[in-house]
């Protein structure tokens, strides 16, 4: 019973599996058809595109021909009518090359020519120098006399009969042409001083801050001095407390230091606070309002003369500023430079001269005075250098050695000269000590005396004049003009001074006798 129950399993169980084999293989037989008819379709789907981007390509293909030969057509076009171009070109170029071969062939005959033509004026002046030659020996053994000797006696001759009366012309003509220019010249600088109107004022080397109250002298002074100790240390000045009622004194010979050490105390009494640190602190900001100071000074320089502030580099406005700050024999140098531009462009209104270039040298003539301390040499070729540092025309930085130059190359350089003089010599406008005074008359009679001939030296009108009084046997007329010169370019080499000294020599000649 067993048995056949297991043998039913078993055989029930081979039959399931063949049977489920057989459906399994006939699905996979639909599927690789079903796969198969796929496939097939699908590769017939991808010739019919092949085919029809085969057409597309072969039709673009047609059209990029056809394009580039169109481009080929016009590219031809192009090159025959360049080739026709430069055939034309080649044709003109040697017509001109044959030109200009002609040209040089004329030319090459002209220069031989001109080649013969100088060599036959060679000979002509060769022979007409040996004939001069054999003229003048013939001339010397006539005369018994050499050529030099001929001269020398024919010019010793004319001057023993006419020295007398060349020297009289000489001084009528000098006295004449010194008057005419002089006249003329006071006529300008008169009109030009009428036409200009300005205030006189003298530096001094100290500067006076006025105080609320006595009180604040001891703040000022502070604890065992510290305070006036860092202002003069920090300015460069010399504080002075006196018994002023109210007034406290700076003295430097700067004026800058000065003006620097006023505007911090000013700072410093309105504020209260005195002590080393705040000292330092308003210090420091009066040094960067002068600084801005400075600048607006020179700007308003310019506006005034009517230069414009553009033109001018803002360093060299800064450097012209500084001048507000300068003094030469306690003439401030700003205004003096004002006043020359001003004078000075007056007075080439009048001549004709060009008037915007001599106010703007005129203004810039002592430029180098506001950095002289700081720079090696003179200021006139200190200027010099820094306007053509700036890029100045020649004609307007050679102002700067003019003024100080006894003939000016320019009538310019004349002028600011002239104007220079006029603005330092008018009464009032300098000043020097007694002791000062002295020295530079004593100087300019020690060098005037020191020429050979000179009997006595007198320096009058303050030093603007030195008469010089010589001996007549020694120092005759044309000699005593010389002199004159002589005597003045050693004081304008030696010695400084304001404005210009008048040199006059005076020889005198006379004859006494007595009737008995």
């Amino acid at each position: 019973m067993n048995l056949t129950l297991i043998i039913s399993i078993i055989v029930a169980l081979v039959v399931g599996n063949i049977f489920g084999y057989a459906l399994r293989q006939i699905r996979t037989t639909k599927k690789v058809a079903t796969a198969e008819a796929e496939a097939e379709k699908r590769i017939a789907a991808s010739k019919t595109k092949e085919q029809e981007v085969l057409a597309k390509a072969k039709e673009k293909a047609l059209a990029i021909l056809d394009e580039a030969k169109k481009e080929e057509k016009v590219l031809r076009v192009e090159v025959i009518e360049t080739q026709k171009r430069l055939e034309k070109r080649e044709e003109l170029f040697d017509q001109k090359l044959l030109e200009m071969d002609k040209k040089q062939e004329a030319i090459d005959k002209q220069k031989e020519e001109i080649e013969v033509r100088k060599e036959r004026i060679r000979e002509v002046k060769t022979q007409i120098e040996e004939l001069k030659a054999q003229e003048a020996a013939k001339l010397e053994e006539v005369a018994g006399l050499t050529r030099e000797a001929a001269i020398e006696r024919l010019e010793k001759m004319v001057q023993e009969d006419y020295e007398e009366a060349l020297q009289s012309r000489l001084r009528k003509l000098e006295a004449s042409t010194e008057e005419e220019l002089e006249a003329k010249a006071r006529q300008i600088l008169s009109l030009a001083v009428t036409r200009f109107a300005s205030s006189v004022s003298v530096e001094t080397t100290t500067t006076q801050v006025e105080l609320p109250s006595d009180e604040m002298k001891g703040r000022v002074i502070g604890k065992e001095g510290r305070n006036i100790k860092a202002i003069e240390h920090l300015t460069g000045t010399e504080i002075i407390v006196d018994e002023t009622p109210n007034m406290i004194t700076i003295s430097c010979f700067s004026p800058i230091r000065r003006q620097v050490a006023k505007i911090a105390l000013e700072d410093l009494i309105k504020d209260g606070r005195i002590h080393p640190a705040r000292i330092e602190d308003a210090i420091k900001t009066a040094k960067t309002n002068l600084a801005k100071e400075i600048r607006k000074a020179g700007e308003d320089a310019l506006v005034q003369l009517g230069i414009p502030v553009s033109s001018i580099d803002p360093k060299l406005v800064q450097i012209l500023g500084r001048l507000k700050y300068r003094t030469s024999y306690g003439q401030n140098a700003l205004q003096h430079s004002i006043e020359v531009a001003t004078l000075g462009g007056l007075m080439a209104e009048e001549l004709g001269a060009d008037v915007f270039n001599t106010k703007k040298g005129g203004l810039f003539h002592d430029i180098g005075k506001a950095v002289d301390h700081d720079m090696q040499g003179a200021h006139p070729e200190i200027g010099y250098n820094i306007m053509k540092k700036f890029g100045w025309p020649e004609e307007l930085c050679y102002q700067s050695i003019a003024h100080h130059e006894d003939r000016p190359r320019t009538i310019e350089g004349a002028i600011v000269k002239a104007a220079d003089a006029l603005s330092g010599a008018r009464p009032g406008a300098r000043k020097n000590t007694l002791e000062q005074y002295i020295q530079r008359l004593e100087a300019l009679e020690k060098t005037a005396s020191s020429f050979e001939g000179v009997e006595k030296v007198y320096a009058i009108q303050a030093g603007r004049e030195v008469r010089v009084f010589v001996e007549p046997k020694i120092i005759d007329d044309l000699t005593a003009f010389r002199l004159a010169r002589d005597i003045a370019k050693r004081i304008e080499g030696e010695l400084s001074y304001p404005g210009e000294v008048k040199v006059t020599v005076v020889r005198e000649t006379r004859a006494v006798e007595y009737a008995r």
